[in-house]
């Protein structure tokens, strides 16, 4: 094997040695008192308790999968859809065992202060933003290796899209029906502070912050670089230049060495403002994963008008995700004016406040949508324009599009190892509340925590803004495959005369509706289980209130288990089987119509509930943060912040993994579909 080829490797497993130094540098802090163990413990365990259970479900239907998809596809994409699915598995698992390791040290360190605590919140960050894409990068760049037809392999995508949407939603309604519960009968019934150790359900908040935000951050970050560079792949393929299907990965490459040299030049003295040290990390590299891309096509590419061409279009991506984070920033920060205006009308009532979010939540999308637009614009056109004589400039465009793509992707190391500290800093204020340790240390983790809102969302606005990217590139990909696999066979028609590419693009446009009103809905059912034990509790022991009586925290960790799995089938199943039977009735044309009408609708949407959410959360932070806590106002700024906690951690982000998901079940089936036509 050449350097080029092993390039990929290399920078894997140095990613690896770095977050096994992070683990190691963590787990020699002090873990503080035995009450804030005693809590963390508590966490721990009805994490794993969850994670077992659901593990009991999706292993079944993984391995039922991998047969199905081996026997009546091919070999190589049932190998490829298990390695997705175990590897997406591995990500959320990794990212729930740090964060919860962290999360207490950095109580702990919130006696020396915000400099020491923000340390131990991002390098616990650091350890999965550093780990889950180098296990994506690695295993895409092994399959590619053993198996080098991209479109053998795509099952990994599905594999990876499909356990990360299990994870995302299961872990997504148990946190917010947790927290909706927590929040509903602790803050606003029983007007006790946000984490109380009075309050059952606090645990099992607590809990629901590692495997929402966390576990299911990680598998969704994983699952997003597994099909953002197999997209690239698939197109790189169908253009038929060898050296072209390389430079992929070498961008992955280029951008997690760049994320490992951003993780370690943050240090946590003279911190003041913490988004000061995360904007330089991001940036510094952001620089180099952008000379790093100039050097890896030249060195190991070639040097020519399309090479250096291609090379723009990863710059472009680079910048995109600054852009989109400045957007996402704007819109979600409570130091601008969105969330001021949303925090002030909590003094007109409820009705003001939630109209305030979902306005301000909308208008989000004007900006984010502009700068998709010009992005893809000026991708596809210099990668079109500088196409060889005689090659596809349609093809080379999408190409450049796709790499644009993967150049934002590449930076996920450092751009979840940003969005990683927010849970670890959540985790740690609880815990901080829940033992007493005082006001002065909940500033502190209120501090941190405020950014962590902020980089969530940015967090999600990146994978939404990946995800459309590189779903544009696999429906290209989709049909040209369907038109080599149905020539001789049918003659597909995609324009709009096509009613089967009307119907399709109506079909799309509503799944992420049903799909959202699914995980709303099925979050709002949790949540009211969660409601009625709290009541419950507190009715039947009145000195849980007075502190003379301890809560049956464990009775509500296993209430937001059952209902989180309870719920989580019926968006995989929409996703699963919508792109198949429409497939099978109308052909590859109304499939490539769902494809694009749930791209449409689907990221618009997905944008829309992660900053209306967010804007919510931020706003109470805000008026808490004005020294309102326990006053109406107050009261009105939790509703919204429970409004949108279905709205930012389960529906906007599972959004995006289901339009992946979409898009790589269709391609796999793509063959399926002309063999039951052909019938």
């Amino acid at each position: 094997m050449e350097i080029s080829e092993i390039l990929p490797f290399i920078a894997g497993i140095a990613s690896f040695l770095v977050a096994g130094g992070l683990v190691a540098w963590i787990s020699k802090q002090p873990a503080g008192t035995k009450e804030m163990m005693d809590i963390s413990n508590a966490v721990k365990v009805g994490a794993a308790a969850f994670l077992k259970r659901e593990m009991k479900i999706i292993i079944p239907v993984a391995i039922a999968l991998t047969v199905i998809i081996g026997a009546f596809l091919t070999p190589s994409n049932g190998l490829a859809f298990a390695v997705g699915a175990a590897l997406s598995a591995v990500a959320g698992i990794i990212s729930l065992k740090i964060t919860v390791k962290a999360a207490v040290r950095a109580a702990h360190l919130s006696n020396d202060g915000l400099g020491k605590t923000f340390a131990m919140a991002f390098r616990g960050g650091a350890t999965v933003g550093l780990a889950v894409p180098a296990m994506a990068l690695m295993a895409i760049a092994g399959l590619y290796v053993i198996y080098p037809d991209p479109i053998t392999i795509a099952g990994v995508g599905i594999g990876a899209s499909l356990i990360a949407l299990f994870i995302r939603i299961g872990g997504g309604i148990f946190t917010k029906a947790a927290d909706m519960g927590a929040d509903l009968v602790g803050k606003v019934e029983a007007n006790i502070p946000e984490d109380d150790p009075r309050n059952p359900a606090t645990i099992a908040d607590n809990v629901g912050d590692n495997v929402g935000d966390a576990a299911g951050m990680g598998s969704d970050v994983y699952e997003s670089y597994i099909v953002t560079i197999l997209a690239a792949l698939l197109i790189a393929a169908l253009i038929g230049a060898p050296n072209y299907f390389l430079y992929p990965i070498l961008v992955g490459s280029s951008g997690m060495i760049a994320s490992i040299i951003g993780v370690v030049i943050v240090g946590s003295k003279g911190v003041t403002d913490v988004m000061k040290p995360l904007n330089r990390s991001f940036y510094v590299s952001a620089a180099i994963a952008i000379a790093l891309n100039y050097v890896f096509i030249t060195q190991f590419i070639e040097q020519n008008q399309a090479a250096y061409a291609l090379f723009g279009t990863t710059v472009i991506g680079v910048i995109l995700v600054p852009v989109i984070q400045k957007i996402t920033d704007r819109y979600t920060s409570y130091q601008h004016g969105p969330v001021n205006e949303i925090a002030d009308s909590a003094k007109w009532g409820y009705a003001s406040l939630t109209l305030m979010g979902i306005i301000k939540g909308m208008q989000s999308t004007g900006p984010f949508m502009i700068a998709l637009v010009v992005a893809i614009i000026i991708s596809y056109s210099i990668a079109a324009a500088a196409a060889p004589e005689g090659a596809d400039p349609v093809l080379y465009g999408i190409f450049g599009t796709s790499l644009t793509a993967m150049a934002m992707l590449s930076l996920a190391g450092i751009v979840l190892s940003i969005d990683a500290f927010g849970p670890i800093a959540d985790n740690a204020g609880g815990i901080v509340e829940m033992t007493g340790m005082g006001e002065e240390n909940r500033k502190v983790t209120d501090e941190i925590d405020a950014v962590g809102n902020t980089t969530k969302a940015v967090t999600k606005g990146f994978a939404i803004a990946s995800a459309a990217l590189a779903a544009l590139a696999m429906i290209q990909a989709f049909q040209f495959e369907a038109a080599h696999i149905f020539e001789g066979v049918l003659d597909l028609d995609y324009s709009l005369t096509n009613p089967a590419i009307i119907v399709g693009l109506l079909v799309g446009g509503l799944i992420p509706f049903i799909i959202t009103g699914q995980l709303i809905n099925g979050v709002s059912r949790a949540a009211g289980k969660m409601v009625d034990e709290v009541r419950r509790q507190f009715k039947s022991d009145p000195e849980i209130l007075t502190g003379k009586s301890k809560p049956d925290y464990a009775k509500c960790v296993d209430i937001a288990t059952v209902a989180s799995i309870r719920e989580l089938w019926k968006p995989a199943i929409v996703a699963i089987i919508a792109p198949i039977i429409l497939g099978i009735i109308l052909g590859p044309t109304a499939v490539a119509g769902l494809l694009m009408g749930s791209v449409v609708t689907g990221i618009l949407l997905a944008y829309h509930l992660a900053n209306t959410g967010g804007a919510w959360d931020n706003a109470k932070k805000l008026v808490e943060m004005k020294g309102e806590k326990g006053s109406e106002v107050h009261k009105v700024a939790v509703v919204g912040d429970i409004i949108g906690d279905p709205y930012k951690d389960t529906a906007g982000p599972a959004l995006n993994t289901v339009i992946k998901l979409l898009n790589t079940i269709a391609i796999v089936f793509v063959s399926a579909f002309v063999a039951i036509l052909a019938i």
